[in-house]
């Protein structure tokens, strides 16, 4: 079985479009989604309701979260917490009730997708750093785990009496005898210096895990966003891709 995994979208639908389009062309079997769909954007219904038909798996988002308002947002920085209450007034009840159905995590075989990390995936914790990573790793059962939340792709290899190996995410073949973290970058606002969305496709039967990237139509997202009157920064950092 082929799988694309996509995650953090947060309301580009512009982004999303081109990412699905691209994703044709993989040849895929199933599409899973890894949360965060919304928030940051212009777009939150249009982009919940792409992933709602295209996407098999519908995992759960701290953006989700606080859509439904079962996260504080007072944490959140002044440009997130702004964008965080316009979405959750642009949802219907509807939409609402869409995102409820979204899972925590799931698990495919030897496979575990979590929007955060395995570690209290209800706390949202960032594996930004090998010792994140080991905590991560402690609480996962399966083999590979499929993640997002930093918008940054990375793998994470455990490694037997040390930290885990970090690298920046590059296609693969996993050694079978070995665990990942696998982050598969972000959809719609990608923080590795490069603007482009991204997403990875995993090959089960060849055990292959690729990266990819997709060029979008920034401005007319940017112009979205200022149309609706969204922070400054959000709509800047999508051009940089950081």
């Amino acid at each position: 079985m082929k799988l694309a995994l996509i995650s953090d979208i947060h309301g580009n639908l512009e982004a999303l479009v081109s990412v699905l389009k691209h994703v044709e062309k993989q040849n895929v079997d199933e599409i899973h989604c890894l949360g965060d769909v919304i928030g940051y954007g212009s777009d939150p219904s249009g982009c919940l309701e792409l992933v709602d038909k295209s996407c098999t798996v519908k995992l759960m988002g701290n953006h989700e979260y606080a859509a439904l308002g079962l996260e504080d947002t007072d944490d959140y920085n002044p440009a997130a917490q702004k964008s965080a209450i316009w979405t959750r007034s642009q949802l219907s009840d509807k939409e609402k009730a869409v995102i409820a159905e979204f899972q925590m995590s799931h698990v495919l075989k030897d496979m575990f997708l979590v929007h955060a990390s395995p570690f209290e995936p209800e706390d949202w914790h960032y594996v930004l750093n090998a010792e994140a990573a080991l905590e991560a790793f402690e609480h996962l059962d399966e083999r590979i785990c499929f993640l997002g939340h930093s918008h940054v792709p990375q793998i994470y290899a455990e490694r037997e009496d040390d930290l885990p190996r970090c690298q920046t995410g590059h296609d693969f073949q996993p050694d079978e005898e070995s665990r990942y973290l696998i982050n598969v970058g972000s959809v719609g606002q990608p923080r590795d210096n490069d603007p482009r969305a991204c997403y990875v496709t995993f090959d089960t039967n060849e055990y292959e895990v690729l990266y990819h990237r997709s060029e979008y139509d920034i401005e007319t997202a940017q112009g979205k966003m200022v149309q609706a009157n969204l922070p400054r920064m959000l709509i800047a950092r999508l051009a940089m891709g950081r």
